[in-house]
């Protein structure tokens, strides 16, 4: 099954740009509620999972033993902007458990978050490694490779850290992944259908208290990611932006090329979609669309507005294109 067209860039009154891709709304055994595209389309889900990845942190017990907080627990979840907010406690979480930047292996960009960047490049400085996204993630596998008495290496695919996180993956998605490709922070990144990451999110919106413990484990991750959007994302930030337009009632979260996953726990569904063009314009309108669909997202609010129904100006203010729901999708 071909991808199916989602989002579509008008201007002067002409289609300029059309975006297709796959996306499935799923219940928690499985069934699919809504699909465009192609639901066992296989997909890299990037940065979207990393909740799945953050699993086995809080059912080892790693995170206990280590006196975790849910804001540390949003950071392992996070594709942060590596604002102080981010940096700070990140550097705090390494230090707390006996480690530093070095012991990192995500590489160092510099941060997404305008100060954070300005204040660098101002200085003349070099970012380090917990300036990079993911470092709250790599920071969960630390915290997990300490507690399993593991090497430092804990990116490699046959450290026990990433055999624990396939297995998990696997488990979670209903799925044997078919392999996995070397994510942008240099872990392993497992492969999985749509069909698969969505019903992965199903799990993470049905979980709770009353589970066992990894679904106490996923129900505390949703819960940490809403309680702390800045900490997900960062502000002017989609995934941020969002968390907070729906109130906290909805985590939602992306990656690279154009994934998004959303956890609704009130309906117990979840929600996983790819832009096959990568585009991440797309992906954002895309989930907002879907949101709206779903009715947990008020179609009126700004955010909305921002990221699917409002004009694009230039850069005099000047009205020039807008973006639209291709015909047949939400």
């Amino acid at each position: 099954m071909s991808a199916h067209p989602m989002i579509e860039l008008w201007r002067g009154g002409r289609l300029e740009s059309a975006h297709a891709g796959h996306a499935v709304i799923c219940r928690p055994d499985g069934s699919i509620v809504d699909a465009w595209g192609d639901p066992e389309a296989v997909i890299f889900p990037r940065s979207s999972c990393k909740m799945i990845q953050a699993l086995p942190l809080i059912e080892s017990g790693a995170a206990e033993a280590a006196g975790l907080t849910d804001a540390q627990l949003a950071l392992a979840c996070a594709s942060h902007g590596g604002a102080k907010i981010h940096t700070d406690k990140v550097a705090r979480w390494l230090a707390d458990i006996g480690l530093t930047e070095r012991d990192l292996r995500c590489g160092a960009h510099l941060p997404y978050d305008p100060d954070a960047r300005k204040e660098l490049v101002c200085a003349d400085t070099e970012p380090c490694q917990i300036h990079n996204n993911c470092s709250g993630k790599h920071a969960g596998f630390l915290t997990l490779s300490k507690h399993l008495g593991a090497g430092p290496e804990y990116v490699d695919p046959t450290h026990p850290v990433q055999l624990t996180v396939r297995a998990v993956f696997e488990e979670a998605t209903g799925e044997p992944s078919p392999g996995f490709g070397i994510d942008g922070c240099s872990a392993p990144n497992f492969a999985t259908s749509v069909h698969g990451l969505a019903r992965a999110m199903a799990f993470f919106a049905q979980a709770s208290d009353a589970g066992d413990t990894r679904a106490r484990a996923a129900h505390r991750l949703t819960r940490a990611m809403t309680a702390f959007p800045e900490l997900v994302a960062g502000e002017g930030r989609a995934c941020t932006e969002l968390m907070r337009a729906m109130g906290g009632s909805v985590a939602v979260k992306t990656g690279a090329e154009a994934v998004f996953v959303a956890i609704l726990p009130e309906q117990k569904l979840g929600v996983a979609l790819k832009i096959i063009d990568g585009a991440t314009r797309a992906s954002e309108a895309a989930i907002t669309a879907i949101l709206i669909r779903l009715g947990v997202l008020d179609p009126g609010h700004p955010v909305a507005d921002k990221l699917l129904s409002g004009p694009l100006t230039n850069w005099r203010g000047i009205v020039t294109s807008e973006l639209r729901r291709a015909p047949g999708f939400c």
